[in-house]
């Protein structure tokens, strides 16, 4: 059996219970530029990049010049009203830490643009366990494409064997899945198990994955099976 070396983390809903505000920072946004948006439409996309997100739930493409506003207005909106507020999964820092103890590099993987990483993990209190960062602005296809998770598998210096990635939406899956490595789900974010089907195992939050972390009868990462 292969050990597990490099975890692939995901950010919003997964680190940080942020899911929420970025739809309602979308919706208001929205309807500032002159945008219908619909919040639960919005909520179901997040996790998705900007460049997939804008034209499916305001029917207008994200390089537009409507796409354009309202992809800035929404990050400036996020960051003045909502950031502050933002709580980091249960568990989070402690499961880090074990994953960092045990020389696990930790790499994160995100739909986020670049400029908003290094606030959420500071926000999520775990920017200093983070090895390395891929964004949404270092591939051309944001997740569900594979492109964040392959381009972090690189980074870490593994093989695609001895890689898993902690994840909370569908698009996290199916990245991993098309990435060629397992994920872990966690239910913080919002889905249903149903919803994130494929996953080897989905536990509620960082904290529960850490409470089972070195089960018998399900171990999360201490090597594949």
């Amino acid at each position: 059996m292969a050990s597990i070396k490099a975890v692939i983390l995901d950010i919003d809903g997964t680190l940080i219970l942020s899911n929420d505000a970025h739809a309602r920072a979308y919706v208001e946004a929205a309807e500032a530029v002159g945008l219908r948006g619909d919040y639960q439409t919005v909520r179901r996309l997040i996790g998705k990049g900007s460049d997939k997100l804008i034209p499916e739930a305001f029917a207008v493409s994200s390089e537009s010049e409507k796409g354009r506003q309202l992809e800035k207005l929404k990050g400036e909106i996020f960051k003045a009203k909502h950031l502050a507020s933002l709580q980091s999964a249960p568990g989070v820092r402690a499961l880090l830490t074990r994953l960092q103890a045990e020389k696990k590099k930790l790499i994160v993987a995100t739909s986020a643009g670049k400029d908003d990483v290094a606030a959420l993990l500071d926000r999520a209190g775990v920017r200093d366990l983070v090895d390395d960062i891929v964004s949404s602005d270092d591939v051309d296809a944001s997740k569900p494409d594979p492109d964040v998770v392959q381009v972090a598998i690189r980074k870490s210096g593994e093989d695609k064997e001895n890689a898993i990635m902690l994840g909370d939406t569908p698009y996290d899956v199916e990245a991993a899945q098309r990435a060629g490595i397992r994920i872990v789900a966690v239910r913080c974010g919002g889905w249903r198990d149903e919803d994130l089907a494929g996953a080897v195992a989905v536990y509620e939050d960082p904290a529960d994955v850490l409470r089972h972390y070195s089960s018998t009868q399900r171990p999360v990462f201490a090597h594949d099976s």
